[in-house]
């Protein structure tokens, strides 16, 4: 017996709204929730150097690509899980249900701590932009303030707030948001993706611009360790967030197929949009380590910033174009921030539910059918983490991509083990079933695992992120992006012990117990647990 699908404006066992979202509504949140212009501008630079050397330098569009195969392969995993159980705590419910309440627990924390962390680069990005686009509109000493640590942080701070008020308004509200925001940005990468290839092709490009050539694309000829690995890390970040249109499963219109169809849909968007970029960029700019080259460390927080105006030039259709790609980094960073706050929302609801977290988490407003104190607390925890590490340095900013690499390969990898393992028994029944739910996404989880071992090495090394001063970024003498993506997994075992003594009924199997045959749960077994609208009406689960 399979779930219920849930109809228009009925309400599903959790209280969200079901039946509020499309197909066509999930792919735009699930494109949407990567950035592609933000993502691109803050981690092209660190895919083709590393500390001022080249790392994959002109292979950065095959690396790109090869990044691709380990998304693809999971967000395979996710389709064929949530045809099983449409839960929005996505990893942590899957996990729990294939291996147990620890696995699954950790699962749901990659997926808060990755969200929280990131939030404070998109709200950086967000708080710069906002000052950066206002002084190309001709305000010139509001443009200043982009570089000021304390107005920037101010900025940025207002626009979590702001992402955090929508999300609790309501689905539908955010959803055509980002057909807006998501709109713009796509626009102005492919302009300027073709204008910058045709300069090129045109001879009317930079001295250091360099034609294209098919042996971009084949990473294999680096080295895997050293530079592959880490390479790779990085560049899943661009990837990151399709899982977004997955975790709304719960408020689609048929949750057992359009969230996994949404999620393989967004992965090859992108891949076809980044692989499109990443060579004209190349292109144009080249890999030199002065000057805009992708390889000069200075540009590598924001590469765009330093294309732009040798793209377009400094006439007056220029600026408008370099207008144009400010507002798409802005708007890329201001819907990442909305639809980041969404996932991790819904996962804690998610766990609460399960009563895996407290269950002020679980509760619901009773108008706009939001989660309320999961999406409030998210939005705080995402102030607070940016706050903190903008006092420390700045500086550790730039560490948190490839630390978030390391959670997302975490979090991911976990999941394709889990769909493997869930369906061992039942895949069987046909050969498409054997590779869409077994070898696809093992391949996945092992594909992930490698790169988590061999990029946590290199980010370990003392010197592999500097400062602008060339002094090495360290957190008692290990590497800066190790040990913010490891401190955050141990923070995570911590208040796991933490919440067990507290209530244990979780780790005891009593609320959302293992369940390994490889069929769909019956419809009463999938949210044994209660959660309460904040008008005090308590849900009660599926029958």
């Amino acid at each position: 017996m399979t779930a219920t699908v849930p109809q228009p404006e009925q309400v599903d066992s959790k209280g969200l709204k079901g039946g509020a979202l499309s197909l066509l509504s999930s792919v735009v949140i699930g494109v949407a929730s990567t950035a592609p212009a933000y993502s691109l501008a803050a981690s092209l630079g660190f895919i083709v150097a590393s500390g001022g050397a080249l790392l994959a330098g002109v292979k950065a569009p095959g690396i790109v690509i090869l990044a691709f195969i380990p998304m693809y392969l999971i967000a395979v995993a996710y389709q064929e899980l949530n045809k099983a159980e449409p839960d929005c705590g996505t990893t942590f419910t899957w996990g729990t249900r294939a291996f147990g309440p620890i696995t699954g627990w950790l699962g749901g924390w990659g997926i808060v701590a990755a969200d929280v962390i990131v939030m404070a680069n998109l709200a950086q990005v967000a708080g710069s932009y906002s000052f950066i686009f206002a002084g190309d509109l001709g305000l010139t000493g509001v443009a200043d303030l982009a570089n000021d640590p304390l107005w920037s942080t101010v900025a940025g701070v207002i626009w979590i707030a702001v992402m955090t008020y929508i999300c609790y308004r309501g689905i539908e509200l955010s959803a055509r948001i980002q057909y807006v925001l998501l709109s713009v940005e796509v626009i102005v990468l492919v302009l300027f993706s073709l204008f910058a290839l045709v300069r090129v092709y045109t001879g009317t490009a930079e001295s250091y611009s360099l034609v294209p050539s098919l042996d971009w694309f084949n990473p294999f000829t680096l080295d895997f360790g050293s530079v592959i690995a880490p390479a790779v890390l990085t560049a899943i970040f661009i990837y990151w967030g399709w899982d977004t249109a997955v975790s709304i499963n719960e408020e689609t219109e048929n949750p057992t197929k359009t969230p996994g169809r949404a999620a393989v849909i967004s992965t090859l968007l992108l891949l076809g949009t980044y692989a499109l970029v990443t060579v004209a960029a190349v292109a144009f700019a080249g890999v030199g380590t002065g000057g805009i080259g992708l390889g000069n460390e200075t540009n590598a927080a924001d590469v765009f910033s330093a294309i732009g105006p040798a793209l377009f030039g400094s006439s007056a259709l220029g600026h408008a174009a370099a207008l144009l790609l400010a507002l798409s980094i802005l708007t890329s960073a201001a819907a990442s921030t909305q639809t980041t706050i969404l996932p991790t929302a819904r996962t804690t609801l998610s766990m609460a539910v399960f009563r895996a977290l407290p269950e002020k988490f679980a509760r619901i407003h009773p108008k706009f059918l939001t989660p309320t104190w999961s999406t409030i607390a998210m939005g705080i925890a995402s102030i607070g983490f940016y706050v903190l590490f903008t006092l420390i340095s700045i500086q550790l900013l730039g560490a948190l991509i490839g630390s978030i690499g390391l959670m997302i390969a975490f979090y991911y990898g976990l999941t394709g083990f889990a769909c493997a393992w869930y369906y061992r028994k039942t895949m069987w029944s046909s050969f498409r079933n054997v590779i869409m739910r077994g070898l696809f996404p093992l391949l996945g989880g092992l594909m992930l695992t490698a790169v988590f071992i061999y990029g946590l090495q290199q980010y370990a090394l003392p010197d592999w992120l500097v400062d602008e001063n060339g002094d090495n970024v360290t957190i008692f003498g290990i590497g800066a992006v190790a040990v913010v993506g490891i401190g955050a997994m141990v923070i995570g075992v911590v208040v796991m012990l933490v919440w067990w003594a507290v209530n244990s009924d979780y780790f005891r199997g009593k609320t959302l117990p293992r369940h390994t045959d490889g069929n769909p749960l019956p419809v009463a077994q999938i949210a044994p647990a209660q959660n309460t609208r904040d008008d005090g009406i308590t849900n009660a689960p599926r029958e």
